[in-house]
Parts: structure tokens; sequence; C-alpha cells
């Protein structure tokens, strides 16, 4: 395995910056949003989230698949992100829990990547510069020659991604005899989102993202709704907004998570915006305003929803502030059973502070 590392790789910023590093994974190309996440453990959990489709991951831990691949460990059914970048990427692992290599599972998964480069440079760089286009390549080290296949990839502002990565089929997710019928609007559900329900007397049906909320009421006859976390832009989802609005029309139990959340936003005439670099780790500090408690999140995000707008509406109230930057962390909705956090309370990698979140849906439901 080890004669792929050897193979010299490029990557290529839509700003022209040019890194020099070595090939992992599949020998190819791959475009998408160069992003980072800060957090020193999950990398598995990161690559399957379907949160990052469409988008480049730089890893800013310095050892990567040292631990390597468990099959159990998985938020989806495949990788999701378009390609890594690392530091060390470590083909050897010592875990005995684990199925394979993380070489062997990005080429079953034709997953392309680039390691030996100066992470650390790269993140400060676009830190400074916010989030923008790059490519990663194995097979092309021409610059220009790059430049045009990069200039075609598509721009995440005003990209609608959820439909693809959504279940094409509305599978049940738990015990059929459990206390609760939860319908989940699949954006880009998580699996571990699915394993907190079961774990509190929840069945869960998941549906297609462009179910309405007739097909899902007609079918199902839930306790409660949730909207999933996705990728994309939120604003190009006019199908999800519509579905959250006859939800709370019909004054039904809802929850939603991060993307879940700018819906619920968008729902109530509160815009979203793309940040300039989005939140991605396992430690971003997040005060309750309603109990006065903080906690330590998990975050994943590349849009967030107009602070000033939230601040202005009379029809949500402020939940959860981001102690690092003040952004709305979350919501609820007036005189309604309906309320949304922009970070991940079921923590799959990350702290478990925030999955009393869960219970408070529960509480939803039994009212």
């Amino acid at each position: 395995m080890n004669h792929f590392t050897k193979l010299p790789a490029v990557l290529l910023l839509a700003d022209g910056t040019a890194f020099y590093g070595k090939a992992a994974g599949k020998i190819g190309t791959t475009t998408g949003e160069i992003c980072f996440n800060t957090g020193m453990t999950g990398y598995q959990e990161i690559f399957t989230d379907p949160s990052y489709f469409g988008q480049i991951m730089v890893a800013t831990n310095a050892h990567i698949g040292n631990y390597g691949i468990n099959t159990e460990e998985v938020e989806s059914g495949q990788i999701q992100i378009s390609g890594l970048v690392c530091k060390n990427y470590n083909i050897a692992y010592s875990r005995k829990q684990a199925n394979e290599s993380i070489q062997d599972y990005f080429q079953e998964q034709n997953i392309v990547g680039i390691s030996d480069i100066d992470t650390r440079q790269l993140v400060r760089h676009i830190r400074d510069k916010g989030a923008m286009n790059a490519i990663i390549s194995s097979e092309i080290l021409d610059i220009d020659e790059l430049k045009a296949k990069l200039a075609e990839a598509p721009d995440m502002d005003g990209l609608e991604l959820s439909s693809q990565v959504s279940t094409k089929e509305t599978y049940t997710f738990g015990n059929e005899d459990a206390a609760y019928r939860v319908a989940v609007l699949d954006l880009g559900v998580k699996k571990n989102i699915l394993r907190n329900f079961d774990d509190r007397d929840v069945f869960a049906k998941v549906y297609p993202a462009k179910t309405t909320f007739e097909e899902m009421e007609k079918d199902f006859s839930p306790s409660g709704y949730f909207i999933s976390n996705g990728p994309g832009d939120p604003s190009a989802m006019p199908y999800a907004i519509d579905t959250v609005k006859e939800i709370l029309k019909a004054d039904k139990p809802l929850f939603g998570i991060c993307l879940g959340h700018q819906l619920l936003a968008l729902a109530n005439d509160i815009p979203t915006k793309k940040m300039f670099n989005g939140h991605r780790g396992l430690n971003h500090p997040v005060k309750n305003v309603i109990i006065n408690h903080c906690e330590v999140t998990s975050q994943n995000h590349g849009f967030g929803v107009v602070q000033e707008a939230v601040r202005a509406s009379d029809k949500v109230e402020i939940t959860h502030v981001n102690l690092n930057d003040q952004s709305i962390e979350g919501i609820r909705v007036k005189d309604k059973k309906a309320f949304s956090v922009q970070y991940h309370p079921e923590s799959s990698p990350g702290p478990h502070d925030s999955r009393y979140l869960f219970d408070d849906f529960i509480n939803s439901m039994k009212k």
C-alpha cells in the first residue's frame, strides 16, 4: 500500500494558491468547497456525515487513519466528503476493532486525497480568505489545466444538495411498538440522530427530502416531526421551507438540527446567509440563555441564520447563543411546540452536553 503515498499530488485553491504534497486514497481528481474541522478525533464520522457532501475536508489533527476504519462507526451508507487534505496519512493502524485501513476504505469508495502538506498554513489561509472552492489531483499536476477544471465547479452559495443525499425510499428505525412516532424529513440525516431517538422509545419513519407534510401525516400520523441536518444552501430549498410551514400551521411538535434550524428560521421569514468561515469542530461553546447554562458542542455548518433578523423577529425567541461569535445557535417558535438548534446534539463525534434536547422534544410530544 505504501507506494500510493509516494505519488505527487497538488491542491489548488480558487484564489490561485497551490500546495504540493503526496497522493492519498484513489489516484484521480476531485473538486469541492474547501473547509476545515478542528476535531481531534472522529474522522470516520466526519467522512460519512452527509452535511459534508460537496466539500473537501481539511483535517487539523496531525494524524488521520491512525486508528483505522470500523464499519460500525459511520453516519451514513458511504463517504460523503469530496476529498481529504491532511498532514500525516496513516495507512498502518493499531486498533483491534478496526476492519481495514483508511487507504483500502478510500480506494473502495473512490475518494481522492492529498497528504504531507502544511495543514496549519492552509487553515490559516482559509481562515483569513474565507471558504472557497478547491481542486485536488494526483493525475494532473499542471496548474493551468487544474484552474480550468476548477472553474467548472459549482459555487456552494445557492446550491441545493439535500435531494442528492436524501434516502430514495422511506424506511423505519427503532421499535414499532415504541411510545412515540416521529416522522424524519431526511435532508442528510446522521445515523446517530436516529439512534438517539431509538434510545428514547421513538419509532422513526424516514422520508425522502421532497415528501410533503400531507403525505407524512397520512402515511404515519406521527406524534412529532424532525427536520434533519444536511448539505447545501437552505435558501435554495423552497420545498422544505413549505413543508416546515405546513407542520407549524398544523401545530405539531417539531425539532430541527443544523439545516433543520435554518429551515425553521426561513419558514418564519428569517433569512440565512453563507458564513465567511463555517463552524466545524467538537468544542464550540454555546450558552442556553433560557436556563443560563453553557454546553460544549459539536458543530458542522457553513450557513447560518441572520442574527439581526432573529433579534428583530416577533415570531421566534432565541434559546442558544454561540459564545465565540454571538451567532444564533437555537430558536423556538412562540406559541408553538417547535424549536431548533444550529449544532449537533447527537454529538457523533463530540461531547454529550446537549443530548437533553432530544428529551425536550420527547416532552413536547407528551404534552
